[in-house]
């Protein structure tokens, strides 16, 4: 009689648990009723017991397969930068090129003067013909003289012969706002020393030609051919 008592007990238990079931505890069983093991308690028909800290998020099969859940969207690769277009630089204009005449002060005037002489003035038409027929930004004139006589004399002379060439030129219709004249006197002279040594001859002063001279530099788009 006392072991027929103990099984019919035990039934009981069983029946008692028949309408519930446990399902197995993982980290997503959070914000459900859950037993002592940790289980999720479910009724006999398949539902579970939410408590507060239920959210979608934490929706576990088969307590809730519909429910929605937060799914992470991948970020949208950031579009590549614009590539700048490659611009050929502007190349700066070529400066103008300057072109050089240098005319023999013997030629020009007589000797330890500043007068223009009569084929002085013919070989400057020439240079004004070309001048005018050129696109000229500046004409540089500089008068020059040999090393006979002080420093000072041949400074003022070098000066009064650079002075006489842009008078001409001026009055032959050349723009005077684009000519400059000075002189250099004996400072830069076109013999080397010891070319023409002794004093004052008219071997020396043959042999110093080179020196008294009037060169003139002129800056435009046109090649102006001359000579030394």
């Amino acid at each position: 009689m006392k072991l027929m008592t103990t099984h019919v007990l035990a039934a009981l238990a069983v029946m008692a648990l028949t309408p519930t079931m446990v399902l197995a505890q993982g980290a997503q069983n959070q914000g459900y009723a859950i037993d002592p093991r940790g289980a999720i308690v479910m009724s006999g028909t398949g539902l579970c017991w939410r408590d507060s800290d239920w959210t979608p998020a934490r929706s576990v099969e088969p307590c809730d397969p519909n429910a929605l859940r937060v799914v992470e969207v991948p970020a949208a690769p950031a579009a590549p930068a614009p590539v700048a277009a490659y611009v050929a630089p502007i190349a700066a204009p070529a400066p103008p090129r300057a072109q050089k005449i240098s005319f023999s002060a013997d030629a020009l005037f007589a000797f330890d003067n500043a007068t223009l002489k009569p084929e002085g003035r013919a070989m400057l038409d020439g240079l004004v013909r070309q001048l005018k027929g050129a696109n000229d930004e500046g004409i540089a004139l500089t008068g020059h003289t040999d090393r006979i006589g002080s420093n000072d004399y041949n400074q003022k002379l070098s000066v009064r012969r650079a002075i006489a060439v842009k008078e001409y030129l001026v009055a032959m219709g050349i723009p005077a706002p684009l000519i400059d004249a000075e002189g250099k006197g004996e400072t830069q002279p076109e013999t080397r020393p010891g070319d023409c040594m002794g004093a004052k001859s008219a071997k020396v002063i043959a042999c110093l030609q080179p020196d008294r001279r009037v060169d003139v530099e002129m800056r435009g788009s046109k090649t102006i051919a001359g000579t030394r």
